[in-house]
């Protein structure tokens, strides 16, 4: 397998809470996509029931086609009863996170780029960085108002979608 990114998070980040809370990740894969495995490196890793700070699968992510197919699977999700955890811009994706009954995280996102390859550069060229938290709803709007699925992305990363409350990625990693 191939190392397309490796990060190390600031230790300020994490000590005033504004950060995960773990201290390094490194993506990796075997063909042309971005990432099939991401690796954390979490300090205080234990055998932990809560699934928030433990040992083994973090979570697992769903690739969907387009922005519309994330976009109207959050929809049906949300209409549905089933409440979102949190959002992201990461830079080569949007990822929606969700925790399933057994409190796993599970992840939905698209791609915003044309192809696996063009994402996977974007992160081997060391321009992935913090993730812009967005909030579905206006991504939502935005794409009835007519953006299109680069124009999300410009204005995700430019913060215009962020939520009302910013969501604090601790609770979940």
């Amino acid at each position: 397998m191939t190392v397309n990114h490796r990060s190390k998070i600031p230790t300020i980040a994490r000590v005033t809470h504004q950060g995960p809370p773990f201290s390094a990740l490194a993506f990796i894969s075997n063909d042309e996509m971005d990432h099939r495995i991401v690796f954390f490196e979490i300090p205080k890793a234990s055998a932990d029931p809560n699934r928030l700070q433990h040992t083994g699968l973090q979570h697992v992510a769903f690739e969907c086609a387009t922005v519309d197919d994330l976009l109207g699977t959050y929809v049906r999700l949300k209409n549905a009863g089933i409440p979102l955890r949190w959002a992201a811009d990461h830079g080569p994706g949007i990822s929606l996170y969700y925790q399933d009954p057994d409190r796993n995280v599970v992840e939905m996102f698209c791609y915003n780029f044309g192809s696996p390859w063009t994402a996977t550069e974007y992160l081997r060229e060391g321009e992935a960085g913090r993730p812009a938290q967005v909030d579905p709803d206006k991504l939502v709007e935005a794409r009835k108002a007519g953006a299109s699925p680069w124009d999300l992305h410009q204005r995700a990363q430019a913060g215009e979608f962020a939520p009302a409350k910013a969501y604090d990625p601790a609770t979940s990693f």
